[in-house]
């Protein structure tokens, strides 16, 4: 049994780790300031053995009492909607929340595992993109308040494995989705799930031909899980290389919901990326990890999430 810190635990991805953790027996403690996450993604844990919710921002001092084997650094804004609406506090929890946290399992002995992503790579100039491509970032475009954050944190993580000899992995993530993404949080998935069951018009930015790769969250957390075993720093990409333009998203989503909406089209955000696909080659050496869920069969469980959700 381990005690795993876990920051930004109220979020999607994080409420998803609290419950995997629990399941196997380890203790859980949330830190989370509820900016974009929120209690009603954990509430239901809140009877279960060893589990703890700390209202916190990690932007600020962090201290956890008692002892910690794992501290899982997931606290940042990390949809568009979200760290466009909150840049500085984005930049903040990825610069000076990675270094608290860093310095929480530094001072407790634990291994530290950092949610980075696949916006560390930009606009990529290579496809699909493998982990040692350095990226093609607009440090000062909006978008970048996020990627740079985020390349600092791995900067930061991997300044105290050298120095400090801290136990490190570093997963960078692409496209996830599944059971409790935020309606409104404007990721592409969400978007046109939600657009799509209430009887509105998908909306496609661009001419709908950039292409994303998608995840589904169980896949996503097993690969997680797969990388705190390994014997490797990372960065490892976790996602699924199946690579669908936002037209055959929107297709497939109508087919799912048996939506009659019409598509309508809008400005394409300044820097989005035009591809993203995540190049598996070192995940599959290292960890011996693939998704197993197809797009299909993981929208259309989120779909009916979002049904129950939204009370349709």
């Amino acid at each position: 049994m381990a005690r795993v810190v876990i920051t930004g635990g109220a979020g999607f991805l994080g409420s998803h780790l609290c419950e995997r953790f629990l399941d196997r027996g380890d203790e859980v403690v949330v830190l989370d300031n509820l900016s974009t996450g929120a209690v009603a993604n954990i509430e239901h844990l809140f009877e279960r053995k060893g589990f703890a919710f700390v209202e916190h921002d990690v932007s600020n001092y962090v201290w956890v009492p008692g002892p910690v084997d794992l501290v899982m650094h997931f606290a940042s804004p990390a949809s568009p909607v979200d760290y466009l609406e909150l840049p500085i506090q984005t930049l903040k929890v990825g610069s000076l929340g990675t270094h608290n946290t860093l310095g929480l399992a530094k001072a407790k002995g634990a291994k530290f595992f950092l949610a980075s992503t696949s916006e560390v790579y930009g606009d990529p100039e290579i496809h699909p993109q493998p982990e040692s491509y350095w990226g093609h970032v607009n440090p000062i475009g909006p978008r970048g308040v996020y990627d740079e954050a985020k390349r600092f944190a791995e900067a930061m993580t991997m300044a105290y494995h050298r120095v400090h000899d801290l136990d490190v992995r570093i997963v960078r993530i692409f496209n996830v989705y599944g059971p409790r993404m935020r309606p409104a949080d404007g990721r592409v998935v969400s978007n046109f799930l939600v657009q799509a069951l209430k009887g509105e018009p998908l909306t496609i930015y661009g001419d709908g031909s950039q292409s994303r790769s998608f995840c589904f969250v169980d896949d996503e957390i097993n690969g997680f899980l797969a990388l705190i075993e390994a014997d490797t720093t990372g960065p490892l990409n976790i996602g699924n290389p199946g690579e669908f333009t936002m037209l055959e998203l929107a297709d497939l989503v109508l087919d799912i919901t048996g939506s009659s909406s019409e598509l309508v089209f809008e400005e394409l955000p300044v820097d989005d990326p035009r591809q993203r696909k995540p190049d598996l080659t070192r995940t599959r050496a290292e960890l011996g990890w693939e998704p197993k869920i197809a797009l299909r069969e993981g929208l259309v469980q989120t779909a009916e999430y979002f049904r129950t959700r939204l009370g349709l």
